[in-house]
């Protein structure tokens, strides 16, 4: 049965395609709920599971943090900073064959991977960068 299109439905899906950034669940809750207060935190949370269940956005698991979310859904990797925890798209290649290549090697059904870089952003780079000038000053 597909999936009914509600109201908050539809603003929780806006609101993560506005914020294109990989918010967890409670930046798109805190967005959501500054424009409509009325919605829920729950109703954000249950809405961006289905969501993700259903294929129309992307769970971002990320290793010991909070799930992001994703309004692209084509096959693609992600980049953490491990400073900030800021999540980015990385376009590279989609590895082919390496879930048939796990499955050869292994007892397992492969029904899908994930593959997550970790760095250090940008903006935190250049951070840190004025820190190292500050302090040879």
């Amino acid at each position: 049965m597909p999936a009914r299109q509600t109201i908050q439905r539809e603003l929780i899906a806006g609101e993560l395609r506005s914020m294109a950034n990989h918010p967890t669940a409670d930046e798109v809750f805190a967005s959501v709920h500054e424009k409509h207060p009325t919605i829920s935190k729950a109703t954000v949370y249950r809405t961006l599971g289905r969501l993700a269940d259903e294929g129309e956005v992307l769970r971002v698991k990320i290793n010991n943090g909070a799930d992001h979310f994703d309004h692209q859904t084509h096959a693609h990797y992600h980049v953490r900073c491990t400073k900030c925890g800021k999540v980015d798209d990385v376009e590279v290649p989609v590895l082919e064959n390496i879930e048939r290549a796990a499955a050869a090697g292994t007892d397992y059904v492969i029904t899908g991977h994930t593959l997550q870089f970790d760095g250090i952003c940008p903006a935190c780079q250049r951070a840190r960068e004025a820190l190292e000038q500050k302090k040879g000053a």
